[in-house]
């Protein structure tokens, strides 16, 4: 009996931080079902205004999304934090970390660079006159882009906070830092592997051809 008592304080910090875990898990998983139905929403609208006259693809030959190099280019940047991500998750089980902290500077500077190389595209579009308001697909190309990019800018918030709490872990060296550090980690992961297969189908449908959106939305129900 005596063993049993001493032994509760213990175990109770460890539920707590279980249940601490599951629900920040569950929190995330809500967000990004409620990410994917507003990017869901919003491509079905582009679909269905495609199929409208007044459409004028910028995947044309002549448009500027015939040539995705830089869009290629930030794609791999997001790549690499994706996959940066998750070998710091990888590596923040290990004793002594590891090369955790460069894994997730990587991560954070390579997802910046992405969100510049975004930039640097739109200055590209504005510059040659293809505003969002010259035409219905400008208008959602940027739309759609800029929301992306927020939520990257969101998640390099979160990014903020595991690097701060990585910090902690390393100089308190204590479980509840490390265990607070990886929860951080393994969030960002998830989160990044989200953004990548988000910013990939929409680079996907943002750079088909007037063919397939009109194969899109008959399929759907929303041409002819």
């Amino acid at each position: 009996m005596l063993v049993q008592a001493s032994s509760m304080p213990i175990e109770a910090p460890k539920s707590h931080f279980q249940r601490r875990s599951a629900s920040a898990k569950t929190g995330l998983h809500l967000l990004m079902a409620a990410i994917s139905s507003m990017f869901l929403l919003f491509l079905l609208s582009y679909i269905l205004r495609s199929q409208v006259s007044d459409w004028e693809a910028l995947s044309e030959p002549w448009q500027p999304l015939a040539k995705t190099t830089q869009l290629w280019i930030n794609t791999a940047l997001l790549l690499v934090a994706s996959v940066a991500f998750e070998m710091a998750r990888r590596d923040v089980d290990r004793p002594t970390q590891g090369n955790t902290r460069e894994f997730l500077w990587l991560a954070g500077l390579s997802s910046l660079g992405f969100l510049i190389g975004q930039l640097v595209f739109w200055q590209y579009l504005t510059d040659r006159g293809y505003l969002a308001s010259s035409n219905p697909a400008n208008a959602f190309f940027f739309l759609l882009t800029g929301l992306h990019g927020l939520h990257v800018i969101g998640g390099m918030c979160a990014w903020m906070i595991a690097t701060y709490r990585l910090s902690l872990a390393a100089h308190k060296l204590d479980s509840k830092s490390v265990s607070l550090a990886k929860l951080s980690i393994e969030l960002c992961t998830t989160y990044w592997h989200f953004l990548l297969f988000v910013w990939m189908l929409l680079f996907a449908l943002l750079s088909s051809s007037p063919g397939t959106y009109a194969a899109i939305a008959k399929f759907c129900g929303l041409g002819e």
